[in-house]
């Protein structure tokens, strides 16, 4: 446990950690009634959501609930801790996998839907992906998806260090796309017109700036129009995580 001011105590485990499994002491009393770390936590992520995690900070959170600044330091012993606490709330349980309830339901279906589930978290909350990795997983909520995770491949035959691999691996995918699709899709939608006329003033920049003999390749594919063509929400997502299951079907077939 940790004492009254955060210091650690003898889980041995950090004090965001600790906090986020409803290890670690409460404050005996505090300047502010009513202050609780679920309300700073709450705080916390509006700004986030609202802001970027750029505008997340100490002071600004004790602003908008009306408390000192040194007043949240009771709850929350730093920023990196307010981040991991953040992340947890956001992230939420994972819901629950269909596939691992259907009788006959392949590995792959479950570890398809434990993918788009995770996305579907992820683009809902960006913030989240600027968030610096400080370990593995260890808070309630981010074990939670690796053990489903895990649940998802156990009908694969998968060893266990193959399944943290894979796991790993479709993790990875998963955040790189939210944060390419989502990052592209901010800066459409802060410059105020519909994706559309952006992508096509993106090409007419291309068009004027690709040189045939230089980018012959890229040049071809401006041609053919098939960046600019309509295409269905997710497409780029689902088309990635298709060939990353197609690996890892190899790899089970391998290990078979």
């Amino acid at each position: 446990m940790t004492d009254e001011n955060g210091s650690p105590g003898g889980t041995g485990l950090p004090v965001s950690i600790e906090a986020a499994w409803g290890l670690r002491a409460r404050p005996v009393k505090g300047p502010k009634p009513g202050l609780t770390l679920e309300r700073i936590v709450d705080a916390a992520v509006a700004v986030a959501a609202s802001e970027g995690l750029g505008g997340v900070s100490m002071g600004r959170v004790a602003k908008d609930l009306g408390a000192s600044t040194m007043s949240l330091y009771r709850y929350v012993a730093a920023k990196d801790e307010l981040y991991v606490l953040m992340q947890e709330a956001a992230m939420g349980p994972p819901p629950p996998l269909p596939a691992l309830e259907e009788e006959g339901v392949g590995w792959r279906e479950a570890l398809a839907q434990w993918a788009w589930a995770q996305r579907r978290v992820f683009h809902r909350n960006l913030w989240m992906l600027r968030i610096p990795i400080s370990g593995p997983p260890a808070s309630p909520h981010s074990v939670a998806w690796w053990e489903q995770g895990l649940q998802a491949l156990e009908s694969s035959g998968l060893g266990p260090g193959d399944a943290v691999s894979v796991i790993l691996l479709v993790g990875g995918f998963v955040r790189s796309e939210a944060l390419l699709m989502g990052g592209l899709d901010a800066a459409v939608e802060a410059r105020g017109v519909p994706a559309r006329e952006v992508m096509e003033g993106y090409a007419r920049t291309l068009d004027r700036l690709v040189d045939p003999e230089r980018h012959p390749a890229l040049s071809r594919l401006m041609a053919s129009g098939v960046m600019w063509g309509p295409e269905e929400p997710g497409h780029e997502f689902r088309f990635g995580l298709e060939r990353v299951l197609d690996g890892i079907e190899a790899l089970v077939r391998e290990r078979g």
